[in-house]
């Protein structure tokens, strides 16, 4: 039976992979997550074909255990806070960077045959072109897309010493079952806690693609196989949607009327955010793979995911 490694397991897109995978019934599937932000109960801990370790990604590979001729490593552990380099410079570079360096290493010393890696859309910074394919430019605007383009030049770069085949998916942000952090996050905590007034980051007339999990997770399983010694994917929607569209929605969904939208100004959230996200997946398409849940379905699966696990979730 095949050896697989999941990084960052316990997390929201790490999890949803790891049960897809014990649902093929094909592979081993180990995790490491120190649990800073992912949580136990998203994975089945007792499967019999799953095994956890605890662990911190930023300590020697020399205590990691050894998990020796691993089929993949799926590395998708990261600081998941876009906005977190404005105020601490170093986190992107330790958890994104440092992290995926060590991860590189691993991979070669317990012969991995293929990393698959989480990258971003942020690596484009503010393109010039919509939809944007994976040849476009990369400008950075923010230390989060500097770090995950770091990542992908490390990846490539050991790929191209022969020590593994890899793969890198540039995500949009990603919705669904799990669901942890992001903006439907946000808006439902702080209409929980206010139901006539929600604050909107920015002017509410940024657009965004965003792509469900479930799709998502298809994608990175159908697209991992090819004959390169690295590839890169965008993967997205063919839908983009303003942020004000989805604050109604999500107003809709829990049949708040009337709700006062207070914006915070500029066209962009924050430093950094991209006014603008519409990856063109026509790659992707070509591989025989494109999404199937609409971004307006996708936020409700997300809502009703908070709605069912909100003590859990908002302690």
């Amino acid at each position: 039976m095949n050896q697989v490694l999941v990084t960052g397991g316990a997390g929201f897109i790490g999890s949803n992979l790891v049960n897809e995978l014990l649902k093929l019934d094909i592979y081993k599937v180990y995790v490491f997550d120190n649990l800073s932000t992912g949580r136990l109960a998203n994975i089945p801990i007792n499967h019999p074909l799953l095994k956890f370790y605890q662990l911190n990604l930023l300590s020697d590979i020399k205590d990691w255990p050894v998990l020796d001729n691993l089929e993949y490593i799926f590395h998708f552990s990261a600081n998941a806070d876009v906005r977190g380099g404005l105020k601490d410079r170093n986190i992107d570079l330790e958890q994104n960077v440092l992290v995926t360096k060590s991860v590189c290493d691993y991979a070669k010393k317990n012969n991995c045959k293929h990393l698959i890696f989480a990258s971003s859309a942020t690596v484009y910074g503010e393109p010039e072109t919509y939809p944007t394919k994976e040849t476009a430019p990369l400008i950075q605007t923010s230390i989060y897309g500097a770090s995950k383009l770091s990542g992908e030049a490390f990846i490539q770069a050991y790929s191209e010493y022969s020590d593994f085949q890899s793969t890198i998916f540039r995500f949009v942000s990603w919705i669904g079952y799990g669901y942890s952090h992001g903006v439907i996050y946000d808006f439902y905590k702080k209409l929980r806690n206010n139901p006539y007034q929600l604050e909107i980051l920015g002017d509410g007339l940024q657009r965004k693609s965003f792509l469900d999990v479930s799709d998502g997770i298809k994608g990175i399983l159908k697209l991992k196989e090819h004959n390169k010694k690295s590839q890169i994917f965008n993967l997205g929607h063919k839908e983009i949607m303003d942020i004000n569209q989805l604050a109604k929605i999500v107003c809709q969904y829990l049949e708040l009327n009337n709700i006062e939208f207070k914006y915070t100004g500029s066209k962009r959230g924050w430093i950094g955010d991209s006014p603008l996200v519409h990856l063109d997946i026509s790659k992707a398409s070509s591989f025989g793979w494109s999404p199937s849940v609409s971004i307006k379905q996708g936020i409700i699966n997300t809502l009703d995911y908070l709605t069912s696990n909100k003590k859990n979730i908002f302690r």
